[in-house]
């Protein structure tokens, strides 16, 4: 049976091979058979393991000289790429008509598929977006360092270099237009004063419809596009327009904005002698392992945005990254934002490629090239430049993280650097709501992906009475038990076996995980120790004085910021499941509203506040919550009314 995707109106097979056990590399005589049944037609092809895991996904304007490459000298590819050709089991394709459409199609199902091999930007949180929540009918504007799409309307743009910058413009685009201030109301029937001052539309009471927010926040969107001088235009043409109808009111308001975005454009220090043509100027700067874009964006002649990525220096040349930098960023914008021209330090391999989809995307031509005149190739070198200075930010905190991970080592005497650290804390207020952390440190840095959460279920521990040691112990062999009952799993080497592990308390907390793990038969391997609250002092197992460090070591310090991060993550666990306890409490003394009722209520009204202000109608209309029990929560609230 084959799969089928449909591409500008017509149905593309995509066409499969048939299933092997062996990767394509030990039979060569399949591999050359798949190979032949691939056409010389642009396109988009997989690479797929044993497992049928999309390993790569990549696209070119002739599918069968593209995939054979791969397969040719090992020695050419990246040491990313080399790895991932040796567990290719199959290979999948999808024709095209064109060039742009396979290029189009590689973004979608990248960012659908998310394969392995095609990691090339980092996501390390080090530069912020913005966003603007367009899904919702009031949106919101903030900034964020987590770029997570929940719905397809939101926008992210960015990523900003210039924190600083980035955050003084929203601060005045929030004092130029009425926007929604707070993400909940503060009061249930009035506005907050933000609305008496002109600074918010009344969201909250919905004084203002959605359309007409909408457009409010459209505005502020064009200041972060970049068409900031064509959105004072508009305010112009408006402002002449109410001063000619004698709405003077209107007129001035409109002024005012004018006067803020004006603000907005002395901020932006490089001016260009060229000011009618749009365009981007994209260069890069990289050492042994880390690579780092900058991304210029030069509108009217001033530069309105500096963009940032990091990427792994293995990726390929500087023309390969530079090439999917720019096919990972543009498909993210709106066509408004897509220029005429772009400036590109190194030749891209597939520029025809990228052009040719950008002038589709754009409605108009773009053009790429390798800047020769003064100008412009002045303009790559400043960029570069930029770049230069990002990555010897970058190398600076490389070499203070690789210190510390190196002095770490030498203090717990590690055979190596640990790669994987994990720190636990338990948090609780008296025995009541405990719960534990569990957070992990790759390479010096938080993987917040692999944090974990634990509820204590010890019986013993409640409400009145705390035990922290048997606490501690309950979530290391919970942790680790899997490695007990099957002797067989893989321990050192395994990328979810901690290199070293960290408890937060301290030779009492420390025993009682070293008799856990004892009984695990688990001790000989896991390398432990804890971190005392008060002096900062490190234990080992079964030695009674801390060892000799001083407390601005950097293998200290780097405990410490896992310590913290431990307490940090165990007492937010800690407020929340104790706030949720707390609401649920006062609702589980309604007849008839269980558990699940209860998380809807909230869920709707967000606190016990305005479920009590709700009318009947109100809850009725909630899910789940007829007329009769919508009764019995409204007199609860109100037993006058009884």
């Amino acid at each position: 049976m084959q799969n089928r995707e449909t591409l500008s109106g017509q149905d593309k097979p995509l066409v499969p091979s048939a299933a092997a056990d062996t990767t394509l590399l030990k039979e060569p005589e399949r591999l050359d058979a798949r190979l032949k049944e691939i056409p010389q037609e642009p396109g988009v092809y997989f690479m797929r393991d044993g497992d049928d895991q999309i390993l790569y996904i990549g696209k070119s304007k002739s599918l069968r000289n593209r995939v054979r490459s791969y397969f040719r000298d090992s020695s050419n590819h990246a040491p990313r790429i080399a790895v991932m050709v040796t567990q290719v089991v199959d290979i999948e394709f999808i024709v095209t008509d064109t060039e742009a459409e396979a290029l189009a199609l590689e973004a979608n199902l990248i960012k659908q598929h998310q394969p392995y091999f095609n990691v090339l930007l980092k996501d390390d949180k080090k530069y912020p977006y913005l966003c603007i929540t367009w899904s919702e009918d009031y949106p919101r504007i903030f900034i964020t360092r987590k770029r997570r799409q929940k719905a397809k309307q939101d926008r992210y743009y960015g990523p900003y270099v210039d924190t600083g910058l980035l955050r003084r413009t929203l601060h005045i685009a929030k004092k130029i237009f009425p926007l929604r201030q707070r993400r909940q109301p503060l009061f249930k029937d009035r506005p907050c004063l933000n609305y008496d001052i002109g600074q918010c539309p009344g969201v909250c009471q919905e004084l203002i419809t959605p359309e007409d927010y909408h457009k409010i926040v459209q505005k502020v969107a064009m200041v972060f596009q970049g068409r900031g001088h064509e959105l004072e235009s508009i305010l112009v043409a408006q402002m002449e327009k109410a001063a000619e109808k004698l709405n003077f009111e209107q007129a001035a308001r409109l002024r005012d904005q004018i006067r803020g975005l004006e603000t907005l454009s002395a901020h932006q220090k490089v001016a260009l002698p060229d000011d009618r043509i749009s365009r981007d100027a994209i260069a890069l700067s990289g050492d042994d392992q880390h690579t780092c874009i900058q991304l210029f964006q030069i509108r009217a002649g001033r530069l309105v945005g500096r963009l940032g990525f990091v990427a792994e220096t293995e990726s390929g040349t500087p023309g390969q990254i530079l090439q999917r930098v720019l096919e990972e960023h543009y498909p993210k914008v709106d066509a408004v934002e897509i220029p005429s021209e772009i400036m590109v330090q190194y030749p891209l391999p597939e520029a025809d490629i990228l052009a040719q989809f950008l002038t589709q995307q754009r409605g108009r031509k773009v053009t790429i090239e390798v800047p020769m005149r003064q100008s412009k190739a002045e303009l790559v070198e400043m960029v570069e430049r930029n770049a230069q200075y990002e990555l010897a930010r970058t190398q600076r905190f490389a070499d203070r993280n690789h210190q510390a991970m190196q002095d770490l080592a030498e203090i717990v005497d590690l055979p190596g650097m640990p790669k994987r650290i994990e720190g636990y804390d338990i948090s609780h207020i008296q025995g009541s709501d405990a719960v534990a952390s569990q957070v992990v440190f790759v390479d010096g840095l938080p993987a917040k992906q692999h944090y974990r959460h634990y509820k204590i279920k010890n019986p013993e521990v409640t409400s009145g009475h705390s035990d922290d040691f048997a606490s501690m112990a309950e979530v290391i062999r919970r942790r680790f038990r899997k490695y007990a009952e099957d002797p067989s799993k893989e321990r050192v080497g395994n990328s979810d076996w901690p290199d070293l592990v960290m408890i937060d308390g301290g030779k009492g907390q420390l025993s009682a995980v070293v008799a856990v793990l004892k009984e695990l038969n688990l001790l000989s391997e896991l390398n432990v120790v804890s971190l005392a609250k008060n002096r900062e002092e490190i234990f080992l197992p079964g030695e009674s004085i801390p060892l000799s460090t001083e407390a601005d070591q950097p293998g200290v310090q780097l405990l410490r910021r896992l310590r913290d991060e431990a307490h940090r993550f165990a007492v937010s666990f800690h407020r929340k499941k104790r706030t949720d306890r707390m609401r649920r409490s006062r609702l589980s003394e309604i007849p008839g509203l269980g558990h699940h009722r209860q998380k809807v209520l909230l869920a709707e009204f967000r606190s016990i506040d305005y479920i009590r202000e709700a009318s009947v109608e109100r809850l009725t209309a909630v899910a789940g919550i007829g007329p009769q029990l919508a009764q019995q929560i409204y007199e609860y609230f109100h037993p006058e009314s009884a």
